[in-house]
């Protein structure tokens, strides 16, 4: 399998470059036809969480399901799942030289290739549904060439500016085209773009928004969703932690209601999913002492929800931040939303083109008053690596104290593989 990702690595001049007609092309001449009724998930934050209750609720109803998510943090294979279970190299082998000979002289992103052998992969796994994230925007996407059954939208923020422009309203645009005429289509982010809206309606989406057509309340025990033509009552809480967990739930349940006729869950199927569903990498607090928090957040709107979630978790003496972004990130708006919940500053560099350095990190903080005299933060250093900065964050942090490590995937992909290393 590593030899496939490094070829794919190198087929096309550039890692990303949006747009469908390469991929349709080469999906066609593969015949690709899925099974089961499609569920795509896009937005700025909260498709993962989205995608991995819908997964589990569906898995704990009796379904077969297949889910594709990415980027992966620690295994390329954790972006295919059958029934909750990684699809194995001798699984995925097959699909990708099926993939490399229809291609024929057609240049493929590694995005654009791996989509395609997940997806046939699905094709032949006789799935009840498919849930899906797409990976960067909606409209020109790989996965977009799916004829979604229903499409969830989340949250939405400014992210990749450079693809999918720098306002809002663009960047929803861009995002509902993955809605389709007369389908269900959620949309979750409070304050929906009125281009989402409007598209929807242009294409005569069935659109469903949050505070209009579904909602949700709660209390410290339990919480209640409330749908066009249903409620759901009594619910714990998802095992997933986060305030905003609360409002990818309910999109899952608002697509759910929806696709009642063709795909019924019932309550207790709800209730034993959303208990049992896992995420590595979105504020996963780690079991020990000092507190450990990862968390993936590598943009504002993301950053944000830390910044409230750690504010949630009550007092520690210390938080140690262990520190990694790409350059190409809003690093200091990033910065803005945890500086006052940081008491040291453990930057890391991260590799390839669009690594950001610790130097880097350590100037954007200096940009921001912190590090200084009459800084808010006592300590800002640099490390090779998150795996060495959250190494001496491990040593100097307090029993007591907390580790928040965040800023990107790689960060936490590289604390995590440290962290499952042998010892010894």
């Amino acid at each position: 399998m590593a030899e496939w990702l490094t070829r794919i690595e190198g087929l096309h001049p550039r890692p990303i470059e949006l747009g469908l007609e390469r991929v349709r092309a080469v999906a066609a001449r593969m015949g690709l036809v899925l099974p089961g009724v499609s569920i795509v998930v896009g937005g700025t934050n909260g498709k993962g969480s989205t995608c991995a209750m819908l997964e589990a609720v569906l898995l704990a109803a009796g379904y077969r399901v297949g889910c594709y998510m990415s980027p992966h943090l620690l295994r390329f294979n954790e972006r295919a799942r059958i029934d909750g279970r990684e699809a194995s190299d001798e699984a995925l082998l097959p699909h990708f030289e099926a993939v490399e000979r229809a291609r024929a002289d057609t240049s493929l992103t590694y995005f654009e290739f791996t989509t395609l052998a997940i997806l046939r992969l699905f094709q032949g796994a006789a799935l009840d549904a498919l849930v899906l994230e797409v990976g960067l925007g909606g409209r020109l996407d790989a996965v977009n060439i799916v004829d979604a059954d229903c499409a969830i939208v989340t949250c939405i923020d400014i992210d990749h500016a450079e693809f999918l422009g720098d306002t809002r309203e663009r960047i929803g645009w861009e995002k509902a085209h993955i809605f389709r005429t007369g389908r269900p289509a959620i949309c979750t982010d409070p304050m929906p773009p009125r281009s989402l809206v409007d598209y929807a309606r242009e294409i005569g989406a069935d659109l469903r928004l949050f505070g209009r057509d579904f909602n949700y309340s709660g209390d410290r025990q339990q919480w209640s969703f409330g749908g066009r033509a249903s409620r759901r009552n009594s619910l714990a809480y998802p095992a997933l932690r986060g305030a905003n967990q609360l409002l990818n739930a309910s999109g899952v349940l608002a697509a759910l209601e929806a696709l009642r006729e063709r795909l019924p869950v019932s309550a207790q199927a709800v209730r034993q999913g959303l208990a049992g569903v896992e995420l590595p990498g979105r504020f996963q607090v780690l079991p020990g002492r000092p507190t450990v928090v990862l968390d993936v957040a590598h943009n504002p709107h993301a950053a944000a929800h830390l910044a409230a979630n750690l504010d949630n978790m009550g007092f520690f003496p210390a938080t140690w931040a262990v520190f990694g972004m790409l350059a190409d990130k809003d690093v200091g708006a990033v910065i803005g939303h945890l500086r006052e919940r940081v008491d040291h500053w453990f930057c890391a560099d991260l590799p390839g083109p669009r690594g950001a350095s610790a130097r880097d990190l350590a100037g954007r903080l200096a940009d921001a008053g912190i590090g200084g005299a009459g800084s808010p933060a006592d300590t800002v250093q640099g490390f090779g690596s998150p795996r060495e900065a959250y190494a001496a964050a491990r040593q100097e942090a307090g029993e007591n104290d907390r580790i928040v490590v965040f800023g990107s995937f790689l960060t936490v992909a590289d604390v995590m593989a440290a962290r499952d290393a042998p010892t010894g």
